[in-house]
């Protein structure tokens, strides 16, 4: 499929950075994957490599998302002890030293970008995102390097040989690369229902739940068997989207293009991946139904009559000491409920106890592989030091000591093996201030090949659900689409509101009238919000690009 080239320009100082950096960006090589020729230049790679002036120590400054440790505390020096280790290291191996710059969680994607719009030299390595961190806007604007495969064969090696060509493409704006992907690392955010397995089991659900019908037998017996819980499900009534996403994922191949708006309105399909559609327009008949079982649900009492104001709730927690039935969240959040955690101690109150998960989109075998640069790392135009800042990166992701290091901290400290060299915590671990994973926030570069499970883990149970999903998912298709909004923005967010609005009612069957008549409602409000020239002006935006 021909790509059609968004336009755009780079900025001078971009130009002026890789000049800096020796590159001449006119590489044409298609990546390290085996059929390549990217190792042809492995050689000329390693003489160069050779080469690089590293006699001025220079430090790298880090840009993460997420609160820092506040000064003076335990936690800080925790941060700063593995730090120090760390930077012996990487001054050994090419002269630098790592600092971390937060971008606390509060108004973090506005002060994110008015960070790197900067280009001041502040910071060097950017952790980023195409789904939730403005990865191409930012690349779009010049805040990112382009990244040559000359430059990346030279400073960070290892990294340009372990990402196959297809994914070097995805990492890539207006022909040229400005993403390094976290592609080699398990990692699934898909929704679902998780669940007490065992209860199912004397529901009558011998192997589980495994479609909404199995579901709706789960939940309206607990209701009726399991009297002492608080509530079945006890929701905070903000899930109403994911529960319709995950509907529709369970009754159609439709695929959602992620970031333009919460409600996921649209997107394509399995079938015809480039024609923008929009199932809550589409779908009414099983839309109906959808809104059939879940008042259904309200009236048995699954969920608290308060639902969309029940503030007092935890559900999680609940759900880890057994007062709930039911969770919803994505995978990640099953691998750690299914585990026999400190935390989680209904296995300890009951042996017999185990945690299911049925996923959205089951039935359908409608499952989206998170796209690989939903994490990933991109250098600042403004790096006095681009080089180096793609060694050390190449030396945190590549190697053995730095990655465990930067992961999981001062081994005998934060960590150590088990006998079956599995990951756990020493006994005088404290979570609250050794946690060197929450510390700095590394998500652009995990990779499987160094990672150590974690001995808390049911792997059992995960791996069993990860190769399930191996054999099913497709990559995520959208990954290089940027939509231009400006003109569509208003009726976007008008859309998005009224969605809102029908589906929290709609979800949680708190709605007046009939199935029918509430579908209709939300689907004549949903066009005169202008649902319709919103899908027609992304229907262009993809023929621009995709054909």
């Amino acid at each position: 499929m021909k790509k059609k080239l968004l336009a755009a320009l780079l900025t001078v100082s971009m130009v002026i950075g890789l000049a800096a950096c020796g590159s001449s960006g006119s590489s044409a090589g298609t990546g390290s994957a085996p059929e390549s020729s990217g190792n042809d230049s492995g050689a000329s790679a390693n003489e160069a490599a050779a080469e690089i002036d590293t006699s001025e120590h220079v430090v790298i400054n880090y840009l993460t998302t997420g609160d820092p440790p506040e000064a003076g505390t335990e936690k800080e020096a925790n941060l700063n002890e593995m730090l120090g280790e760390l930077n012996k290291i990487l001054t050994e191996k090419c002269n630098a030293e790592i600092q971390i710059y937060y971008i606390p969680w509060t108004d973090y994607l506005s002060n994110y970008n008015l960070t790197l719009a900067r280009m001041d030299g502040s910071v060097d390595l950017i952790g980023t995102a195409s789904d939730w961190l403005d990865a191409w806007p930012n690349a779009k604007n010049g805040a990112f390097l382009e990244l040559s495969e000359d430059m990346l064969k030279t400073y960070a090696p290892k990294t340009w040989e372990s990402v196959p060509a297809d994914h070097w493409e995805l990492c890539k704006y207006n022909g040229e690369i400005y993403l390094m992907p976290e592609d080699n690392f398990a990692q699934w955010t898909n929704h679902g229902w998780i669940y007490r397995l065992d209860w199912a089991k004397e529901a009558g659900l011998e192997n589980g739940v495994h479609s909404w019908e199995d579901m709706s037998k789960y939940v309206l017996w607990v209701k009726d068997n399991k009297k002492d819980l608080k509530y079945v499900w006890d929701s905070d009534g903000t899930e109403y989207a994911q529960m319709s996403n995950g509907w529709i994922a369970s009754h159609t191949d439709f695929v959602a293009i992620d970031g333009i708006c919460s409600g996921a309105l649209w997107g394509g399909t399995k079938s015809d991946l480039y024609k923008v559609t929009t199932p809550v327009m589409t779908e009414t008949d099983s839309l109906v139904e959808y809104a059939k079982l879940m008042k259904e649900w309200s009236q048995a009492g699954i969920w608290p009559t308060d639902v969309l104001n029940n503030t007092s709730g935890s559900n999680r927690d609940e759900f880890r000491v057994g007062q709930v039935g039911v969770e919803q969240h994505h995978t990640q959040t099953w691998t750690d409920l299914c585990s026999a955690t400190a935390q989680n101690t209904i296995y300890k109150d009951d042996p017999k106890a185990e945690t299911g998960f049925f996923y959205f989109g089951e039935e359908t075998k409608n499952v989206v592989a998170l796209s690989i640069t939903h994490g990933a790392m991109a250098v600042s135009a403004g790096s006095a030091n681009p080089e180096r800042a793609l060694m050390v990166y190449d030396l945190i992701r590549n190697d053995k000591d730095c990655y465990m290091l930067f992961n999981y901290g001062i081994e005998g400290k934060s960590w150590e093996l088990d006998e079956n060299g599995l990951r756990k915590t020493p006994d005088s671990y404290n979570p609250d201030t050794e946690n060197i994973n929450g510390m700095t926030n590394y998500w652009w570069g995990r990779n499987d090949d160094l990672e150590v499970k974690d001995a808390t883990r049911n792997w059992d149970a995960i791996d069993k659900l990860y190769a399930e999903y191996d054999k099913i998912k497709i990559d995520y298709p959208y990954g290089q689409f940027v939509p231009e909004v400006d003109s569509i923005q208003a009726k976007i967010d008008n859309c998005n509101e009224q969605y809102t609005n029908y589906m929290k009612q709609i979800s949680y069957g708190i709605y007046n009238g009939s199935a029918e008549d509430i579908v209709a409602e939300m689907q004549a409000a949903l066009k005169s919000a202008g649902i319709d020239d919103v899908t027609a002006e992304l229907q262009k935006q993809f023929d621009e690009l995709y054909k």
